[in-house]
């Protein structure tokens, strides 16, 4: 199972949010938004940066990177 799939939920049930919530969001369809956090189809990168601006951590934590959450600040 791909990392990033745990971490989307993962992220999306911390902030108490449903599929639908993010989907929005991302301006895509809850179907849509399912079949990435299914691991059914690949996150696109674009969406991947918004989702990281968005739970305000890294692009590198959602992939499974690094587990450290916080933002450096100089990188901001």
């Amino acid at each position: 199972l791909k990392m990033y799939l745990k971490k989307l939920k993962d992220l999306r049930i911390d902030n108490d949010l449903y599929q639908k919530e993010v989907a929005n969001i991302l301006k895509i369809t809850r179907q849509q938004y399912g079949l990435y956090e299914s691991g059914k189809r690949d996150i696109p990168i674009d969406l991947l940066i918004k989702l990281a601006d968005f739970y305000h951590v890294s692009t590198d934590y959602i992939l499974g990177r690094t587990n450290k959450k916080e933002l450096d600040k100089e990188n901001v």
